[in-house]
């Protein structure tokens, strides 16, 4: 009863916070699986996988509502992102050790910087702004990108179990200039096409922890609709500060 408890409380945050940041929430449920409930990697990344399908649909229909999602450039990254959701399941099933928290600890922390040292507190917000208020401008090239962009998501995806929202929200914002909450909610609407391939690869391995689905997903999809919500308040610097800092925080816990 308190695992289920603990669970569904971790699921609200998660869904809550990974539906305002883009990131699915899957970067939240999975290390706490692993700090809090020692659970082996593979199941964490197997049961987080399903937890961030349960978020990314939710999340896309509170989105929907409110016409942020570019459905365009979801498809195109989503659709690339489906063979490397195939891919990251194989790798998972031949390459799984102590080096999946030192991958994953690095990666997170390494882009939390990077976030975080863009969007500082302490920096003027003239600079800022200029981002905010710049305008899509795609080189006639540049919508090609989405497709290696798309295969990338798709394997952290499954490998991670975290989504890949995490790496797409700003790749969204700062390769292609698109605006902070579309680029989110964009990112959530892709997650729902390349997860559900991962998903169903995951459950052709049984790697996924029922008990840890059902009592998470319930708090998942109650937080996404509260994440949906205060979207709308929260601006978009604040968003990019708000994943910067979980993302060091939780990657610096990975590495002990």
């Amino acid at each position: 009863m308190l695992k289920g408890i603990l669970l569904l409380i971790i699921g609200m945050v998660a869904g809550g916070y990974g539906t305002i940041v883009g990131a699915g929430g899957g970067f939240i449920f999975v290390p706490a699986l692993l700090i809090l409930f020692d659970m082996d990697p593979v199941i964490a990344a197997g049961s987080g996988l399903v937890i961030v399908l349960i978020n990314s649909i939710t999340g896309v229909v509170g989105y929907g509502k409110q016409k942020k999602i570019d459905y365009k450039i979801g498809l195109m990254i989503g659709i690339s992102a489906l063979p490397g959701a195939l891919l990251g399941v194989w790798l998972l099933q031949i390459y799984s050790s102590k080096y999946f928290y030192i991958i994953f600890a690095t990666i997170l922390i390494a882009l939390g910087i990077f976030l975080f040292s863009k969007n500082s507190p302490f920096k003027s917000k003239l600079s800022f702004n200029k981002i905010k208020s710049t305008k899509r401008q795609f080189s006639p090239l540049s919508h090609k990108w989405f497709i290696p962009i798309g295969l990338l998501m798709g394997t952290l995806s499954s490998y991670l179990g975290i989504g890949g929202g995490w790496l797409l929200v700003p790749m969204l914002i700062y390769l292609f200039k698109i605006p902070i909450h579309q680029a989110t909610a964009t990112s959530i609407f892709t997650l729902c096409l390349y997860t559900t391939v991962g998903v169903i690869s995951q459950l052709y391995y049984q790697n996924i922890d029922w008990m840890v689905v059902i009592c998470g997903g319930i708090g998942v999809m109650i937080g996404a609709n509260i994440g949906v919500i205060l979207s709308k308040r929260i601006s978009g610097k604040l968003v990019l500060q708000m994943l910067s800092v979980l993302l060091i925080i939780i990657g610096v816990r990975l590495y002990f």
